[in-house]
């Protein structure tokens, strides 16, 4: 009898059944069909290819722009015994050679792989070669010039199909995408009788409000006193994260901060005490959150507005995901809208600046023309303003334009482990530990601790090996540096940098060519996707519906639990009466504007106050609009 994804399900992960959506998506992917998944954050999306690649013999690629959720995706799989590699950027070649060798011939059933990496020429030359099953995309939206965050990397991955003489589904998978940006990823991704699989955006338990205030420390605090449970705060840099959570702590509740430059132990162990409820808060930037399926997050404040519709709903997403009353809170002030537009300017740099910033990187990492296509590098955006007297936000954002435009991607830290590797035979290193026994309990406490290190390269966890040894972690390095000085083993520390990656070889910057309609379209799209996030706070409108329609839900119903909506239940107008108003009132206008005064005469006198409250919704949202003080139905 043939294994079925239920079989799947409940052997490797244990559930009894899948969550909406997840078995249909399933069922398409393993029927060849290529697949459009837009699932809300916490929704299963890596349940969708995981079960699939353990169905059928051969491989899944998974391509996938965030490598902190690559390297724990392919940490828990093999917890649970499931084979799965990462290659991203950072990575040594000798470590990529052995990753994509297991993936020919042994019995790797998952690879995650990078965009930049996907279509260098190792990789390629490599994945022609295995037995691929499926093509998995995460964080689709990548792929499309429409989106909030489009990665130029992603375009050139229907070209993996070309390799293959026999069909290969796509799985493309995404929380938030407008319209466009559907139909965007579907042509990209060259989908063959495609389907999609969409549920509505709507979250009828989560609360959405906005709240207009001068002194957001102080209502932050009382936010987070009054809503008990877990609680995720974000703001926009570092420097903020600290500051709100010593707030925090101060006024009596249990917060702690996060962001990037943590270490990986320090955010793993913040990480953890937030899931396990020893802390209650974690005030961190937009680094936090991405694979984390905590359900019983009660509320998400933000302290700034983001950039974009798409970045709230999907950082508001993690509230709520057990279904319980939660609240998405963001604090606005006129601050907010000043600060938005002044990063938009900022945003789009002169193309000779970009030029100039291009040329520096050449000199900084010591390039040749000519050199440097397809190699990562350790890449500190504050040393480097510093050392070429740019501003690093500038910096940031002319890395960006170059990105856009195909030269060169850069990654969040990546944090990649200490490694070793024994470089004498078993007889020659016994030998070497009598005659230096200094050296000859860390010796016996890494060949004990870390199998095969005569053949390959093993991971070194510094920090439990010092503390086993007594010794400080600098004490250690020296001891390594001494063992590689003598022969003995080769050492590579650990790092935790942002990686540059140029994805074209390095050339003249007077020779760059620049889109400059891709660089407008980009401009205008991110000026729209600004505005709109500014008229979600503005305006005074049911804010799901706001959402909703972003989305491209349109007529939908008052979620009754926003600010607005709440804000209208004081004037004892019950949902079902206001709609039993907004009937009459249409009635009385139908395709003939009229004056005010002469819509409330149509209704009973002691009824004046509640129509002239539901007017003020209908036009408040739009419904209705004023032409030369008469009203008329949009």
């Amino acid at each position: 009898m043939s294994i079925t994804s239920l079989d799947i399900l409940k052997q490797y992960w244990g559930y009894d059944s899948f969550r909406p959506m997840q078995a249909e998506i399933i069922d398409a992917v393993l029927n060849g069909k290529d697949t459009l998944a837009l699932l809300p954050t916490g929704g299963g999306k890596s349940i969708c290819f995981q079960v699939p690649a353990l169905v059928r013999e051969g491989i899944t690629i998974v391509i996938s722009p965030l490598i902190a959720l690559m390297k724990d995706q392919v940490e828990n799989l093999k917890k649970r015994n499931i084979q799965a590699e990462a290659i991203y950027s950072g990575m040594h070649f000798k470590d990529i050679d052995r990753v994509l060798d297991n993936c020919i011939y042994g019995n790797v059933k998952l690879l995650y792989l990078s965009p930049e990496r996907l279509t260098s020429e190792l990789a390629m030359e490599r994945i022609r070669q295995m037995n691929v099953q499926c093509i998995a995309v995460d964080e689709a939206h990548c792929i499309s010039q429409w989106g909030y965050d489009f990665r130029p990397s992603y375009l050139r991955i229907a070209e993996i199909r070309e390799w293959f003489d026999r069909r290969i589904p796509i799985l493309a998978l995404t929380a938030t995408a407008t319209t466009e940006v559907v139909k965007d990823i579907q042509e990209r991704l060259e989908f063959e009788e495609g389907v999609v699989f969409q549920n509505s955006f709507n979250r009828s338990n989560l609360a959405y409000v906005v709240l207009h205030e001068e002194d957001k420390s102080k209502k932050l605090v009382e936010i987070c006193s009054k809503v008990k449970g877990s609680g995720v705060v974000y703001v926009r840099n570092r420097r903020k994260t600290k500051e709100a959570a010593m707030l925090l702590q101060r006024s009596g509740i249990k917060a702690a901060y996060y962001h990037a430059g943590l270490s990986p132990d320090q955010r793993s162990e913040i990480q953890d005490k937030w899931i396990n409820n020893e802390i209650r808060i974690i005030v961190s930037t937009n680094a936090f959150g991405m694979g984390i399926d905590k359900p019983d997050v009660r509320s998400v404040v933000h302290l700034d507005l983001p950039d974009s519709l798409e970045a709230y709903f999907q950082e508001a997403g993690r509230a709520g995901r057990d279904g319980q009353k939660s609240f998405a809170v963001l604090l606005y002030n006129e601050a907010d809208k000043i600060n938005l537009e002044y990063q938009y300017e900022q945003a789009f740099p002169p193309l000779k600046e970009v030029r100039r910033v291009y040329q520096a990187i050449g000199s900084f990492l010591q390039l040749a023309i000519g050199s440097g296509q397809g190699q990562s590098y350790d890449f500190d955006i504050i040393a480097f303003s510093k050392n070429y007297n740019f501003e690093p936000v500038r910096v940031f954002n002319c890395l960006k334009i170059l990105e856009d435009g195909g030269w060169l991607t850069m990654t969040e830290s990546v944090y990649v482990p200490s490694k070793l590797r024994v470089l004498v035979s078993k007889e020659e290193l016994y030998d070497f530990q009598l005659k230096n026994r200094n050296f000859d309990l860390l010796i016996k406490t890494i060949l004990r601790t870390s199998q095969g290190a005569f053949t390959y390269y093993v991971n070194v966890k510094e920090h439990q090996l010092a503390k086993f040894l007594k010794i400080s972690n600098a004490d250690l390095n020296r001891l390594f540096r001494g063992l590689q000085q003598q022969g003995i083993i080769d050492y590579k520390p650990q790092k935790d940098k942002p990686q540059l990656t140029l994805l074209e070889e390095r050339i003249d910057a007077r020779d760059i060519i620049f889109d400059k309609k891709l660089y407008d379209f980009r401009k205008d799209r991110h000026k729209l996707r600004m505005e709109s996030a500014i008229a979600y706070a503005a305006n005074a409108k049911c804010r799901s519906k706001q959402l909703l329609a972003y989305f491209g839900e349109y007529d939908t119903e008052n979620c009754g639990i926003c600010d607005i909506c709440l804000e209208r239940n004081k004037t004892e107008l019950s949902p079902e009466e206001f709609k039993k108003y907004e009937s009459k009132i249409r009635m009385i206008i139908q395709d003939k504007p009229l004056p005010i005064e002469h819509i409330v005469d149509a209704f009973a006198p002691k009824r004046k106050g509640q129509v002239l409250k539901a007017l003020e919704f209908l036009l408040d949202e739009g419904v209705l609009r004023d032409e030369n003080g008469k009203l008329t139905f949009d």
